[in-house]
């Protein structure tokens, strides 16, 4: 049998073969090897520093923190609006709540009512996930204790502590600060402040009315940020304080109301409608600018129901309107300081007289003065401290309604100022011009005669407010000087300009004399409309002022006289004044809405006025001093001659001994 033949080439091949596969192998096996270790060299040492960045990230998280809100204060640093501490109650949605057991939950704790629970998971379901929606504000300790027991329990569920906004003087500020409030789909914008992700937070709040919307951009502040440590699904699991980024608090701003005095003038009022503006007669700054009734801007913030809102809207006092500049009324008898000022300026006589019976008759009809027995023979001086219709229906006809116009004009009227928040109303100034632009047809864009007597003593088309009438009473005072209002006295530290950096009066300085003259005798003369209600009892200090009563109705056959008619059919009652009258600092209006049942201007606005201007100028320590006077020293004893008795001691007479 013969042996297999062994081929030494063709093992030899074979050998070969695998030592070069085996080597290859080898090779892309070192390769990757290699590879792989400076793969894990790179991210190990390398970019070990971005990787742990990355690892905490996926570990904590930032929450945005809503900054603390910007104080406002009067002139003297009183806090008007603050932040105050706030439980409240959040819910946050994600991919396994649910809404509506959870607030069937919460309502153990809360007061939650089924429709406010409805109203919760239709907001919650708008919301972005992750970010919380307010359940309720202002819960107590324990509802908040209660809650933070059970929170590990309710999913998406945080009690937490916030600021709320608060107004310590309730509504004595309501229509000048307004108020804050939830922010509403409304305020968001893609762009600009309005887009910043803080407006989603359930603690954030957005200025509505008067300074909290004026300037609500530098109230807000800039937000901060707190860190957290959260799960997988990005639920908060514990906080990192060491990591939280601080707030930046908004600026404060101060006006130049005074609390007491606006406080005073809220008090006077009671439950009467009308407005009160005090001014600065040499800064233009507003000392008060109260509306009554008002509203408690507390109640807000927290949340008014239907109910709520629908009572205050629906209330004839309407507590929403900001009667001191938004709301217009004729001023009566208060304007006929600039008719008289108009008189002035056309040249006629101030000592010329017009008989005044009681009425005087002029185009087919007879024209009332108020007095219904007359004031006799009546100059220019006389003719306002009496307030004398007849001698001012005379004198409008020879001065015409275009320079009637043009001195109430410079003296503020039919104007907004710009005094730093919205909502003024201009009012109207008639003219010919005016009638000739605001009337389309041609029949009623004539100005007739017989509106000029009306006009001239403040009825008519005639529309002010009460900041208007503050103003001409102010540059009056002033007598050099067209005083423009300032409101706010300074953002952030920063003084805003005075309102003294105005033009002058372009009326001579002669005839604002006279008129101030007239204004003084209403006050001081014991004939004068305002005597009585007029006394400041405070020494040499005295008061100038003028009356008004202004017609809301037509009086027709029935007279003037206001007892027993419906409230909205009553005249209004007018005060404006300014004090002293011999060195004017303050000025001020008065108006009492619908407020003459019993009285005009004199026996109902006059007296507020009186209240109010006393606060006033107690508050100042130059006019205080002049109030304070020291008594007189008494008499020294003469020198004693040796005659009689000794000066000395005064001999003390047992009670006994006294006379009865």
């Amino acid at each position: 049998m013969s042996q297999p033949s062994i081929f030494f080439a063709e093992v030899n091949e074979k050998q070969g073969a695998f030592h070069r596969r085996a080597f290859l192998m080898g090779g892309f096996a070192g390769v990757s090897l290699l590879a792989l270790g400076g793969r894990l060299a790179y991210l190990q040492i390398s970019q070990a520093e971005r990787y742990e960045k990355l690892s905490a990230s996926n570990q904590f998280n930032f929450r945005l923190t809503p900054p603390p809100r910007g104080l406002i204060v009067d002139r003297n640093g009183v806090v008007l609006a603050s932040n105050r501490p706030n439980f409240r109650l959040l819910v946050a949605r994600d991919e396994q709540l649910d809404a509506q057991a959870t607030l069937k939950v919460l309502a153990n704790f809360v007061p939650l009512d089924a429709a406010r629970q409805e109203r919760l998971v239709k907001e919650i379901a708008r919301t972005p996930r992750r970010v919380p929606v307010s359940v309720i504000e202002d819960m107590s300790w324990d509802q908040f204790s209660a809650i933070n027991v059970r929170a590990p329990e309710l999913r998406g569920v945080t009690a937490d502590m916030g600021e709320v906004r608060v107004y310590p003087h309730g509504g004595a500020f309501a229509h000048v600060i307004g108020y804050v409030a939830k922010v509403n789909r409304e305020d968001l914008t893609a762009t600009g402040p309005n887009s910043d992700p803080i407006l989603l937070h359930p603690g954030f709040r957005i200025g509505r009315q008067g300074v909290e919307s004026a300037f609500d951009q530098e109230l807000r502040g800039k937000p901060g940020a707190r860190k957290v440590e959260v799960d997988a699904n990005g639920r908060e699991v514990r906080q990192d304080p060491e990591g939280d980024i601080p707030a930046t608090a908004g600026k404060q701003i101060q006006l130049t109301l005074d609390a007491d005095v606006q406080n005073r003038a809220l008090e006077v009022f009671g439950e009467e409608a009308g407005a009160a503006v005090v001014i600065d007669c040499r800064t233009g700054d507003l000392l008060c600018m109260v509306s009554t009734p008002s509203f408690d801007a507390n109640r807000f913030v927290r949340g008014l129901t239907g109910v709520e809102y629908r009572a205050l809207a629906n209330y004839e006092r309407r507590p929403l309107l900001d009667k001191a500049m938004s709301g217009t009324y004729p001023p009566g008898s208060t304007f006929k300081m600039m008719t008289a000022l108009a008189a002035l300026e056309a040249g006629i006589d101030p000592e010329e007289r017009v008989v005044c019976g009681g009425s005087w008759r002029f185009g087919g009809r007879s024209w009332a003065c108020w007095k219904r027995g007359g004031h006799g023979p009546q100059n220019l001086h006389n003719a306002i401290k009496n307030s004398c219709d007849v001698y001012f229906y005379q004198m409008s006809l020879r001065t015409g309604p275009d320079r009637i116009a043009q001195v109430a004009q410079a003296f503020g009227f039919g104007q907004a100022f710009d005094i730093g928040i919205p909502g003024q109303k201009k009012g109207i100034v008639p003219s010919t011009a005016w009638k000739k632009k605001y009337f389309r047809k041609p029949e009623l864009q004539r100005w007739w005669p017989g509106e000029t007597p009306s006009y001239a003593i403040g009825q008519g088309a005639l529309a002010v407010n009460p900041l208007q009438l503050a103003v001409m009473t102010a540059r009056l005072a002033n007598g050099r000087k067209a005083l423009n209002p300032r409101l706010i006295r300074s953002i952030g530290g920063v003084e805003t300009p005075s309102g003294a950096e105005a033009p002058d009066l372009p009326f001579s300085q002669e005839h604002l004399d006279m008129v101030r003259g007239g204004m003084a005798a209403v006050a001081n003369d014991v004939t004068g409309t305002a005597y009585r209600a007029s006394q400041l009892g405070l020494g040499e200090i005295k008061m100038a002022g003028k009356t008004g009563t202004a017609q809301a109705r037509s009086y027709g056959s029935g007279g003037r006289g206001n007892a027993g008619i419906a409230w909205r059919l009553r005249d209004h009652a007018w005060f404006v004044a300014f004090a002293p009258f011999d060195a004017p600092r303050y000025a001020m209006s008065v108006l009492v809405q619908h407020g003459t049942a019993g009285g005009g201007g004199a026996a109902v606005a006059a007296p507020k006025a009186r209240e109010i201007m006393r606060v006033v100028l107690l508050k100042d320590p130059e006019l205080r001093a002049r109030i304070e006077q020291p008594l007189p020293m008494p008499a020294m004893p003469h020198e004693w001659d040796g005659e009689g008795e000794a000066p000395g001691e005064p001999t003390i007479v047992p009670p006994s001994e006294r006379p009865a």
